[in-house]
């Protein structure tokens, strides 16, 4: 298992300097979001074979795995041109992240925080949009993951399993896993029963999980946390974790220099189960 980050948390940097930061901070792997990571890259339409090359080498060199090229798009917009262009631009990535030696290409199905009328009335736009991506990953070979967020059409464990179904394609459809993401009441909610939940139905489709911390305020708005100073309790997922003999990155989002080294210390013992 590897100890990663999200890329652009440490703003955007060069090609070379990002890669060799990652290293120098101590992390075994990364997120990469092309046009928020990278200076070279300002938009999609600025990719390149020349600096996918650039990329990969830089990376390479570093001994810094891509665990995940991040692409994420509103895939369940009701809109058919916002959805159209989305689709597009995740299948271009899943031929990038093959030639960047990524492990998958990763998505969210929105962009907003969506009420409940809302994300039912997305979901079968989300739906599809997914099995058509997974075409183009079959197509090139390449992992698509999806990220569950309860605030999304793919929002619960009913609606992944669901989709996993409808799918039928384990090798190429993948799954990120953010705890802090479908854990919509910490108060009301017994962690260890949820996860194990969670982890015994699609643990085996999870290859990256994202790892965060946070409060609510009084006014019930999210707050960033140091990881082990927020309502997470991870001591489940650790365990699970400790029990798998494959490949699976842990990848810190939200990342804070403040407390940078003292999460990735945690990441170690949510490795080993210790947590």
């Amino acid at each position: 298992m590897k100890i990663g980050v999200r890329a652009h948390d440490f703003g955007k940097r060069g090609i070379r300097e990002m890669a060799a930061l990652l290293h120098d901070e101590e992390y075994e792997a990364a997120q990469l979001a092309l046009p928020k990571a990278f200076l070279e890259i300002e938009s999609y339409e600025d990719v390149t074979p020349d600096k996918l090359g650039q990329i990969r080498r830089a990376f390479e060199e570093q001994d810094v795995a891509i665990s995940v090229l991040g692409c994420y798009m509103d895939l369940g917009n009701p809109d058919p041109q916002i959805r159209r262009q989305g689709v597009e631009t995740v299948k271009k990535s899943l031929t990038w992240g093959k030639e960047l030696g990524a492990a998958v290409v990763g998505t969210e199905t929105a962009y907003p925080h969506l009420n409940a009328q809302e994300r039912a009335q997305w979901k079968p736009f989300m739906i599809d949009s997914v099995l058509r991506i997974l075409e183009e990953a079959a197509r090139v070979d390449m992992p698509l993951a999806i990220e569950p967020v309860w605030w999304h059409p793919l929002e619960d464990l009913d609606t992944t399993l669901e989709v996993i179904r409808l799918a039928g394609d384990e090798r190429h459809l993948r799954l990120i896993f953010d705890a802090a993401n479908v854990l919509k009441d910490p108060d009301h909610t017994d962690q260890d029963a949820f996860w194990d939940l969670w982890l015994g139905q699609i643990g085996k489709y999870v290859d990256v999980m994202h790892i965060k911390d946070f409060s609510l305020n009084r006014k019930n708005q999210y707050q960033p946390e140091a990881l082990g100073a927020g309502v997470m309790r991870y001591g489940q997922i650790g365990r699970w974790l400790a029990a798998q003999d494959r490949e699976i990155s842990l990848l810190r989002e939200e990342m804070n220099l403040l407390f940078a080294k003292e999460d990735i210390g945690f990441m170690r013992r949510l490795q080993a189960g210790t947590v």
